[in-house]
């Protein structure tokens, strides 16, 4: 069975909808929500109901980025990728959740986002304490802070940068 997206669009802000309406494969597998459940994951938005952050939208994460791969016909080295960052963010993502999920935590996972396109990559809420991430694979650009809007609706937030010098940290105990 050949599986690929057409036409190929952002897999990371599709909704299940759209991943089944634009996956070229059998019906029988579009409609089989355990090949949905066991190569994908979703993330839902963080909201507290402030005005400008949007309540019902979804990120869309591979658990196997090898199928991720496969589905968007690029199956280049990651020195000539233009996806590195998308491939960074979810690999992160998943190993995260993966890591929670065998030491049991009770974390639940959210991406944020606002109206006026300010973003968190991940944030996780635990015994009412709201831990947030971003995604960077460039140190070079690994310089960066906490949208002001996030900050002041969420003053006791904690806010981290991961790229590839500090993953180990980020997957090897609880932050």
């Amino acid at each position: 069975i050949q599986i690929k997206f057409c036409p190929f669009r952002k897999w990371w802000k599709n909704t299940w909808k759209h991943i089944c309406l634009n996956l070229c494969c059998y019906t029988k597998l579009c409609s089989n929500s355990f090949f949905f459940s066991s190569n994908f994951f979703r993330l839902n938005s963080f909201s507290r109901n402030h005005r400008n952050e949007l309540k019902t939208s979804r990120k869309i994460y591979f658990w196997d980025l090898g199928i991720r791969n496969s589905i968007i016909g690029n199956l280049a080295q990651i020195e000539n990728r233009t996806d590195v960052g998308e491939l960074w963010e979810n690999f992160a993502i998943a190993e995260r959740l993966k890591m929670n999920s065998y030491q049991t935590s009770f974390a639940q996972s959210y991406f944020w986002r606002t109206r006026q396109q300010h973003e968190i990559d991940y944030i996780e809420e635990e015994n009412g304490f709201i831990k947030t991430f971003e995604f960077k694979w460039n140190e070079r650009k690994a310089n960066v802070k906490c949208p002001t809007s996030f900050t002041t609706a969420y003053p006791s937030s904690s806010f981290k940068v991961i790229t590839p010098k500090n993953i180990e940290e980020f997957l090897s105990f609880r932050y």
